[in-house]
């Protein structure tokens, strides 16, 4: 029982609600009343949440040593030695394989969509997370790929409108976890540094994040800053678009507006004043505000367009 636990924690599935970017295009396309359709993207939610888990005991494996030497890491299962390095990645394997299989009896469109996922998750394990603001891109391009499937991979054209307001608010999240982590680095006095060939590398083993030391907080405020308001500029635009009034019968979906506003608002203030942000899905179901706002906008969206 207590490996059974273990198997569970390392497969995260806290971060599941991540996975919740399939449904975007269901939601948004008339589609919730084709029963088949509907089958189809729960079946591609089930394997990205497979898959996604399969990426996060990679991460585990790959990133064991540091992990010991982190307070926040070491009780990982992988770290803390409950499971072994070769059963997690037969673990990560297995978890993969069923993912993919999911994906496949969907769509070939979907096949590729989970299979990107894996291989964009594979090249930040292996090394591409230690290079600043292509970390954050890569990190995002998971989550547009998560969109894709449940739009492409299920025979759903997506709106550009919102294929941009997507890729904006991934942008911010990831902005926006890398402004809390370098924030709380600074706030411990971990001194930073970079290496010659300047990509920087942390003079403590409190991070494996090499990328961290190539921010500023200034940087990140700024790319904050463009990402957000490109968030709800983008937002806005699909909802005054014709295709978008078109589609849905109304032009007063612009109604929702103030409530992706105060959405963003609310978690620039968890970031700068209360020292949030470093796990936007912790965030994001212990915040009273946030959660009133998403229902908020997903009841009054759906009643708009229902």
């Amino acid at each position: 029982m207590k490996q059974l636990g273990a198997l569970v924690r390392l497969a995260r599935p806290r971060q599941w609600l991540k996975n919740g970017f399939v449904f975007v295009g269901l939601f948004f396309a008339h589609a919730w009343g084709d029963h088949a359709l509907v089958l189809d993207v729960v079946a591609l939610f089930a394997g990205f949440c497979l898959v996604s888990s399969a990426v996060y005991v990679f991460n585990d494996v790959m990133d064991r040593d540091a992990d010991r030497a982190h307070p926040g890491k070491r009780s990982r299962p992988v770290a803390a030695g409950s499971i072994g390095t070769t059963a997690a990645l037969a673990y990560c394997a297995v978890l993969a394989a069923a993912g993919l299989t999911l994906a496949a009896f969907v769509s070939v469109a979907a096949l590729g969509t989970a299979g990107g996922y894996i291989l964009v998750n594979l090249s930040y394990s292996l090394g591409l997370k230690h290079v600043a603001v292509l970390d954050v891109f890569l990190i995002a391009a998971g989550f547009m790929l998560r969109l894709l499937a449940g739009t492409l991979g299920v025979g759903i054209a997506p709106s550009r409108w919102l294929l941009l307001c997507g890729v904006m608010v991934t942008l911010f999240l990831g902005f926006a976890k890398r402004r809390a982590e370098l924030a709380s680095l600074k706030e411990n006095d971990i001194r930073l540094e970079s290496d010659q060939d300047g990509t920087g590398s942390l003079v403590a083993e409190v991070s494996q994040r090499r990328a961290l030391s190539a921010y500023s907080l200034e940087l990140l405020d700024g790319m904050i800053a463009v990402t957000a308001a490109g968030t709800v500029i983008g937002y806005a635009f699909y909802t005054i678009d014709q295709r978008t009034i078109a589609l849905h019968a109304t032009d007063d979906l612009v109604y929702t507006v103030p409530l992706v506003m105060y959405g963003i608002a609310r978690y620039l203030w968890m970031l700068y004043r209360r020292g949030g942000g470093a796990d936007p899905s912790a965030e994001l179901m212990r915040d009273p505000h946030l959660v009133v706002a998403l229902f908020g906008w997903l009841g009054l969206t759906w009643w708009l367009i229902a």
